[in-house]
């Protein structure tokens, strides 16, 4: 017997056990982690054209004990999703779908038509792996099995719930844990994104948060609401005796204020009513350049725009087949979403069974976005200029003010940003961490009406680059 042969053959033996339970241990680690979101895989979506990329939905619990769950989308990025960065978006409302909204009508892969679902060229998951998610719980598919949950919702609430979502998701989904993070929403979200991010620094989660984004957001009540006197005078929509009216004798914010307290008084009522006439309700404040029809997408802005609301309880005009709703409320597309009616008989863009606490529109969080950007979390904010709900000059003043009061000095002066060779807005970055971008020809919801202008801007965000400048500099 040869002791020598016999040692190096048990030492082989030895590495080769060895090397298989690393082997082992490495791909269970993989995939054990992508186990749990296997189902959740879609397969295909009805009427969607073949594609490359993953996509998964489903629901995570938030709330074991009262049975709270919330549901998301989740679009892998076309090219390399393992590198790139991985985009959460929030629609606001507060209480409308960020599946319907977002996903389904702005900035998806896909757009629903009457033949199925077309493919958006200007889809965000180019540039990353996007995450959609309906919030809070009694928002699209999401849901309370405690029905008690819905009648009274609030800023802080909905932000621990997105929390623990993430954490959870983070769990199902552990190959995107380290990839760049962004908190990214609209309108209403101007809340939730700020709130949401502020948390996660505040507990220390451990996520790789890199920044956040939000367009045409609700930042401060008076400055927010009280900018839309000047946006419909400058635009021809008020004559000057209205517009001094509206600016003098009972602004905005005090008409929304005391709407919303049911003590609207006769005077301020009656200013309301002057405004109301000469806007028409043939103009979508959403975007006032926009001809008569309304897109369904502009309902998560309803909430906001109690001026229609105040012209005789009038709902929003969509004069065209609202192709989303029509789309989500498919069996056989729900099926294929993992999505189920819970206390509901159908899906809505925005949430019929929710009670928001409104007062909480009252709470500012613009100083929330100095904080974040002191903390070396990059900031964007964005406007759609033809969006009378939340105009871009009351964003731009408060954007301004919040870099003076943090110290944050002008690195890139108010100019031109280029989309193609045309100018796509304007641009002004403080401290090389806070940015504000206005999107020209863009309504209340940017990525719907400018799809092609809002993904330059999320690209360069994403990547930290300037946006591009004009052409004629660069045509050498």
């Amino acid at each position: 017997m040869n002791t020598f042969s016999d040692l190096t053959m048990l030492s082989q033996s030895c590495v080769m056990i060895i090397a298989t339970l690393l082997t082992f241990v490495i791909s269970h680690s993989v995939v054990g982690g992508s186990s749990l979101s296997q189902s959740d895989k879609i397969s295909t979506l009805p009427g969607q054209p073949p594609v490359k990329f993953q996509q998964y939905a489903g629901y995570i619990t938030v709330d074991e004990k009262q049975k709270r769950a919330l549901f998301y989308y989740f679009v892998e990025a076309e090219v390399e999703p393992v590198s790139k960065p991985l985009v959460l978006w929030l629609n606001g409302g507060p209480g409308c779908s960020s599946v319907g909204a977002g996903a389904f009508v702005e900035h998806g892969p896909f757009k629903p038509s009457k033949k199925g679902l077309s493919k958006n060229e200007y889809s965000w998951n180019k540039e990353a792996n996007m995450l959609y998610l309906e919030s809070p719980a009694g928002v699209g598919f999401s849901y309370s099995a405690n029905k008690s949950f819905y009648s009274y919702v609030n800023d802080e609430i909905t932000a621990k719930d997105n929390l623990v979502f993430l954490q959870r998701w983070f769990t199902k989904f552990p190959e995107f844990k380290n990839n760049d993070f962004f908190i990214t929403g609209e309108s209403y979200a101007g809340h939730y994104v700020p709130q949401l991010a502020q948390l996660i620094v505040k507990t220390k989660t451990k996520f790789n948060l890199k920044g956040i984004a939000i367009g045409n957001p609700l930042l401060e009540f008076n400055t927010d609401f009280n900018s839309r006197a000047e946006f419909f005078w400058s635009h021809g929509l008020i004559s000057d005796s209205t517009y001094e009216a509206f600016t003098k004798v009972c602004n905005y914010s005090q008409i929304r204020r005391q709407y919303q307290s049911g003590t609207l008084t006769p005077i301020c009522s009656g200013v309301n009513k002057l405004v109301a006439t000469e806007v028409s309700r043939y103009i979508d404040t959403y975007d006032v350049t926009l001809d008569v029809c309304i897109s369904s997408a502009d309902q998560q802005a309803y909430v906001l725009n109690q001026l229609t609301q105040l012209q005789q309880g009038e709902k929003i005009d969509v004069c065209v087949e609202d192709e989303t709703i029509a789309y989500l409320n498919r069996k056989d597309v729900q099926e294929a979403l993992h999505a189920k009616l819970v206390g509901i008989t159908s899906w809505s863009t925005c949430s019929d069974v929710l009670k928001y606490d409104m007062q909480n529109l009252e709470i500012p969080t613009i100083s929330i976005l100095g904080a974040l950007a002191k903390q070396g979390i990059r900031v964007l904010v964005y406007s759609g200029d033809q969006d009378s709900v939340i105009p871009l000059t009351g964003t731009r003043s408060l954007v301004n003010g919040l870099a003076k009061d943090f110290g944050l000095n002008t690195t890139v002066s108010y100019r031109t940003w280029f989309e193609r060779r045309q100018v796509a807005g304007w641009t002004q970055v403080y401290g090389g961490i806070l940015s504000f971008a206005t999107i020209r020809g863009a309504s209340h919801e940017a990525p719907f009406s400018q799809p092609e202008r809002s993904l330059v801007l999320l690209k360069a965000f994403l990547e930290g680059n300037p946006l591009p400048e004009p052409f004629f500099q660069t045509m050498n």
